[in-house]
């Protein structure tokens, strides 16, 4: 499965009504850590067919950063039935991202 953009138009539908978890990556072009995140975020959306991947661009998207509470990027926020249900802040590892999501 490819990552998904997710904007104000698609949230609910991706987000919010998915019959998947969702995990949502919330970046910026600009942010060095976003982009080396990038890569191993494409290869678990490759992997898992579990779970549908996400990528909200904070500049964008203002009001959804907003919503979430996101302060510093890359954060990766895990989204069950609509629910946040885990958040990490920063680069991390594939094998922790796995862990977060359940895999």
């Amino acid at each position: 499965m490819e990552i998904i953009e997710v904007n104000q138009n698609n949230f609910e539908k991706e987000i919010l009504k998915s019959e998947k978890p969702v995990l949502i990556d919330f970046n910026a072009n600009w942010c060095g850590p976003c982009r080396m995140l990038k890569p191993i975020l494409e290869e678990i959306a490759k992997e898992n067919d579990s779970v549908k991947i996400a990528s909200i661009n904070i500049d964008d998207e203002e009001d959804l950063a907003d919503e979430y509470g996101v302060s510093s990027i890359p954060c990766l926020v895990f989204v069950k039935e609509g629910k946040e249900v885990k958040r990490s802040i920063g680069l991390q590892p594939k094998e922790a991202i796995e862990e977060m999501i359940g895999e």
